[in-house]
This record gives structure tokens, C-alpha cells and sequence, in this order.
């Protein structure tokens, strides 16, 4: 079977995020960037499922020539080839969607994985949005599946369970868990309990740089990228205010129902 993935770039969350002084973005000087971290469990089950059906797995990125790097650390967990489609601008989550769904055309895949949401911007709606323009089923927060009996198995088993020309996904939902049944090919994003990301071992991040990367562009795929959603102003959230010591609970309780009107 072929998997396609997307690996998206985004900035490092342990690293402190300043916003400009005229509110047009955040500052980026010294930023580091890694792989949005729900992406990197999608690339997991990948190879997870890879291991277990055979088959290709196809990572894919969109943005500027330095995206090029998170798309080599998918390469060295172990996808195959990458696709990396050149684009300098900003991308809302529709024209994501429009480009994914060029390529998928092109590739023609059986099973499309993607992270539920990108950290930067938690929009959690670039799945949604291509299932719809392939007119494909799609299963979103797919989470670990519960049948294996032992924790080794459940530490190297595909959490998805493809069986024949179907899917399983076990999904995260308000109050528990629930199963899903889908025809391939299919669009599932995964959830941050699905599995446990490998580290890339030296051989293979050697390796990395010789696997194939693909070039394209918005232009060529024939997509407008053209933001139908702007940002129109960046602003910090307000600072914390400094804490009070208080005499005795009933002071406590006096400030908590007066001022703070939590109680």
C-alpha cells in the first residue's frame, strides 16, 4: 500500500514567542523550527503500517526551501521519498487542503495521514477540508487501539488496523473512545495518544540525504493559494498579575467571591 504524510515546519513550543511591536506576526530571529509533533506521530504510523503491509511511504511538506530540513527528519524515521511544494507565502488550511488534494491525484495513494492540527496555528481543519475535495471517508483523533493485550505489542503495533480494503480507526471522543470503520482510500489525522515517535538513528539521517525530494509549486499544481483567511493583527496575551498572600481562609474566601467572583 502508499501512505502519503504531511510533516509540517513549525516554530520550537519550548521557545519563548515574542510578538512584533506592530502586531504584524511574531519575531522570528533566532527562531528554532522542528516538526509539527502531531505530524511526526503520523509518520510513525506510517512506518508502523508500512512494517506490517508493506508498501511506500511519502512525506510531504509546503513551504519555503528551509521546510526541505523537517522534511529530511520524516526521511530519516524511514519514509522512502518527499514532496515538497514551494510556497514563500502564507497558506491558510484551504489552500493546504487544495494543494494536498493535487498531489494525492498525482500520487494516488490508499491511506492519507495527517496530524489532527499543526501547533502553530491549531486550526485542525486541513483533513477535514481534503476528505471533502476527494470525496473520500475520513476519521479524525485517531488514538491507540485498545485490543492488543501486552504493552510490547502496543509499543510497535500500528494503532490504525487495515484489514483487506478497509480501515479501523479508534478515535478519541468526549467521555471515552469510539470505532470507525472506513473503505480505502481514505483521510485519517492522528492524536498525540497513537503512538510514540522513533528518534532517527545516525545511519538513517546519513541516508536521509540521499533519498529523492520532489519539487513542486502552487503553480504548477494549478491552485490559486491565495489566503481566503487573514491574520489581521497579532497580540500577547496580558501579563500575569502578581499574587496575594492572605491572612486566613476567610480572607481567602472574602477575595475569591468579591474580587475574583469565582465562588
Amino acid at each position: 500500500m502508499k501512505i502519503l504524510v504531511t510533516v509540517k515546519r513549525v516554530e520550537d513550543p519550548y521557545q519563548a514567542i515574542k510578538v512584533k511591536p506592530d502586531g504584524s506576526g511574531i519575531v522570528t530571529d533566532g527562531m528554532n523550527y522542528k516538526p509539527n509533533p502531531f505530524d511526526e506521530i503520523a509518520v510513525e504510523e506510517a512506518l508502523r503500517l508500512q512494517a506490517k503491509h508493506q508498501g511506500e511511504v511519502v512525506a510531504i511538506t509546503l513551504g519555503s526551501d528551509k521546510a526541505t530540513s523537517e522534511l529530511r527528519q520524516a526521511l530519516a524515521m524511514g519514509a522512502d521519498r518527499g514532496i515538497l511544494v514551494k510556497h514563500d507565502g502564507p497558506l491558510d488550511s484551504d489552500g493546504v487542503a487544495r494543494l494536498l488534494q493535487k498531489i494525492v491525484e498525482q500520487e494516488k495513494p490508499d491511506l492519507v495521514l495527517m496530524g489532527k492540527q499543526a501547533i502553530d496555528d491549531d486550526q485542525n481543519q486541513a483533513g477535514q477540508l481534503l476528505a471533502e475535495y476527494l470525496h473520500w471517508g475520513q476519521a479524525t483523533f485517531a488514538s491507540k487501539h485498545e485490543s492488543l493485550e501486552s504493552e510490547q505489542e502496543k509499543a510497535k503495533a500500528p494503532g490504525i488496523q487495515i484489514e483487506g480494503a478497509k480501515a479501523k480507526v479508534v478515535r478519541e471522543v468526549d467521555g471515552g473512545l469510539e470505532t470507525l470503520e472506513l473503505a480505502l482510500p481514505a483521510v485519517v489525522t492522528v492524536d498525540l495518544r497513537l503512538n510514540l515517535p522513533r528518534y532517527a538513528s545516525l545511519p538513517n539521517i546519513m541516508k536521509a540525504k540521499k533519498k529523492e525530494v520532489k519539487e513542486l509549486t502552487p503553480a504548477a499544481l494549478g491552485v490559486d493559494v491565495t489566503p481566503k483567511v487573514t491574520t489581521l493583527r497579532f497580540s500577547a496575551p496580558p501579563a500575569r498579575k502578581g499574587g496575594v498572600k492572605v491572612p486566613d481562609v476567610a480572607t481567602l474566601v472574602d477575595k475569591l467571591h468579591n474580587e475574583a467572583k469565582v465562588i
